[in-house]
């Protein structure tokens, strides 16, 4: 035992004086690698008894992962003072100017972009977080834990991007919505809860007003005493802000959505002029999100008791709202690269306010 804390000791002498990552990583393979000490000692379990064995194999292995610890944590140091070194000595000339003759020397932001700020700028003066999530999900967070039926149509391989999985029961798909991301806090986090999860979503769609990848918004609250009416009153006030329309006529429609229960459609009221939409005037209703009240059944996968808690979800497309509010007709225009139509609709990053005018 004597023989692995002197090994210890010399290993974590030889780690502190590394004065590079190069350095690092020649002591990491000298130790660590094939024929080095550790792995040597690992090795050499194999030629004693059973009960040597287990005293032994137990006293390599925590040798191990502190000497991988220590490893972690120079290499930490090492990558920071980098960092501060380049801070230090690399100078970007600010003063130089841009090359003349181009129509594009100004980059510009994209609607998309623009819009997921503003989304997100005005929850966060609702005291909503951000939460994220991967990209490729398993079928127990994209349908399960929401209620969707095993026979319902969005699990079908002509709506679903699925990946090839060894194990059909665990299989990995695509998300087609951001509210795994709900799950996935739910699961991790006790309430109260108040998220907003933007992100990317994959469908087997491809129109003029669909895309196989497209963007949303989804948020949800859980805590005590939250009803229907706390819903109603926040979106109202997230579409009064976004479309900058004060007392902005809406109506919910009850819908149905397997995840929440009541469920509910809210559109807006607009006219069109000169080829304009014209938000808050108007006879005509255009639909904007989806909502509800939690379904139980979703809390219950999430292990949150429906008898304490209950809350509100609701999800809009990003590329919809940043259609309806900047006049694009075609959801293919977003992702085609086409430096004139950017020029036209993206956003110069010198002017841009904050939605709030902070």
């Amino acid at each position: 035992m004597s023989n692995i804390k002197d090994i210890e000791d010399n290993v974590s002498v030889e780690i502190s004086q590394a004065k590079s990552l190069e350095d690092l990583q020649k002591i990491k393979i000298k130790e660590l690698g094939k024929k080095g000490r550790i792995s040597s000692l690992m090795k050499s379990l194999s030629k004693v008894s059973n009960e040597e064995k287990k005293a032994l194999g137990k006293s390599y292995n925590e040798l191990r992962i502190n000497v991988l610890k220590a490893f972690e944590l120079k290499e930490q140091e090492l990558k920071e003072l980098v960092i501060l070194d380049r801070i230090k000595n690399d100078k970007l000339d600010v003063t130089l100017s841009v090359r003349p003759g181009s129509n594009n020397d100004e980059g510009k932001i994209h609607p998309i972009s623009r819009t997921i700020d503003t989304v997100i700028d005005i929850f966060s003066n609702f005291n909503f977080t951000v939460e994220t999530g991967p990209d490729i999900e398993n079928d127990f967070n994209n349908f399960t834990a929401l209620n969707i039926p095993e026979d319902h149509p969005a699990r079908q391989d002509h709506d679903t991007f699925y990946l090839k999985n060894k194990n059909e029961e665990d299989r990995k798909l695509l998300r087609t919505h951001t509210s795994p991301v709900q799950i996935r806090t739910m699961i991790d986090t006790s309430p109260p809860i108040r998220i907003i999860a933007p992100g990317r979503t994959f469908r087997c769609d491809d129109d003029a007003t669909h895309s196989p990848m497209f963007h949303q918004i989804e948020g949800l609250v859980i805590d005590k005493n939250i009803n229907m009416g706390h819903l109603k009153g926040l979106i109202r006030s997230f579409c009064e802000e976004f479309f900058e329309v004060s007392d902005l006529p809406i109506r919910f429609r009850p819908s149905y959505f397997p995840f929440t229960e009541p469920s509910a459609e809210m559109d807006i009221a607009y006219i069109k002029k000169d080829n304009v939409l014209k938000f808050g005037e108007g006879d005509d209703w255009l639909e904007i999100l989806g909502c509800g009240m939690v379904n139980p059944v979703v809390l219950e996968n999430c292990k949150i008791d429906p008898s304490k808690y209950q809350g509100f979800a609701f999800g809009m497309g990003i590329e919809r709202l940043s259609m309806l509010k900047y006049g694009i007709t075609d959801i293919r225009s977003f992702y085609e690269s086409d430096f004139r139509w950017i020029n036209h609709y993206g956003f110069s990053p010198m002017n841009l306010t904050s939605s709030t005018g902070l």
